[in-house]
């Protein structure tokens, strides 16, 4: 079983107790009580490349990352630093992650934040627009085609981006197919985890014409991000370099500031 695959068991055990405790009536209700929240497009596209800062405190393929994580404190420096958005992680089990982590970001900067969850039912969308996300990831490896199209219209009526990720050719044309206008190109593979940013550079080229890509994953150096930008990108996400940094501000800078200037 892959570790994609195991990822997937557990969140589907978890779905259900949540979906028992709270319904989606509740969660729709309290999405309809929030103001529109700031659009994830729009903020990216205020630079050349845009800048997704991630907080997560472990990963599957790289163990522990920030355990020590404190949210409020990363999502400020993130700000700080100049970037456009923040990625926050949801899953607990794999990636330490924590509801209370998206709310005090969300609370403490006016960036719009990525809901960034393994999204299997529209509960989890809601819940997503419940607590203030902008936009919400789509794994088109996680989805059967009709999930991922009935995911993509649950998530532009609860009045947020669909952020659709892909990481093979075949994945790009389901992304095309089910009319995806923003598409994240994962450069990890999710069933082994290696990484490489040549999964981006190939996989743009066949991207429709009109898509706002992203590239996630594996971006480490300057030069990288102006390849990327070279090659049509026009949002970087970017987690573990940043949160392995002493000084997230320069980190963030030093990264960005080539495409930036």
């Amino acid at each position: 079983m892959s570790m994609l695959d195991k990822i997937l068991e557990n969140k589907r055990a978890e779905l259900e107790q949540r979906i028992q405790n709270v319904s989606l009536e509740y969660l729709k209700s309290a999405a309809s009580l929030r103001r529109p929240p700031p659009d994830l497009v729009e903020a990216l596209s205020a630079k050349p490349v845009g800048l997704i800062a991630e907080l997560k405190r472990k990963s599957p393929s790289a163990g522990d990352i920030r355990p020590d994580l404190g949210a409020g404190n990363m999502a400020e420096a993130y700000a700080a630093a100049g970037a456009q958005a923040l990625s926050i992680l949801m899953d607990e089990k794999f990636f330490g992650g924590q509801e209370s982590d998206f709310v005090v970001a969300r609370d403490r900067t006016n960036l719009p934040i990525l809901y960034k969850e393994f999204v299997l039912n529209c509960w989890q969308i809601w819940h997503a627009a419940s607590i203030g996300a902008s936009a919400v990831l789509l794994i088109a490896a996680a989805l059967e085609d009709d999930e991922l199209a009935a995911l993509l219209e649950c998530a532009r009526s609860a009045r947020m981006t669909p952020l659709v990720e892909v990481h093979t050719a075949d994945e790009m044309t389901r992304a095309k197919e089910c009319g995806a206008t923003c598409i994240g190109i994962n450069n990890r593979d999710l069933t082994t985890f290696e990484t490489s940013l040549d999964t981006t550079f190939r996989l743009a080229e066949q991207a429709p014409d009109n898509a706002f890509l992203i590239s996630e994953s594996g971006i480490r150096k300057p030069d990288e991000v102006s390849k990327l930008r070279d090659a049509g990108i026009r949002g970087v996400l970017v987690g573990e370099h940043l949160l392995r940094q002493t000084s997230v501000d320069e980190a963030v800078r030093t990264l960005m500031e080539a495409v930036w200037s």
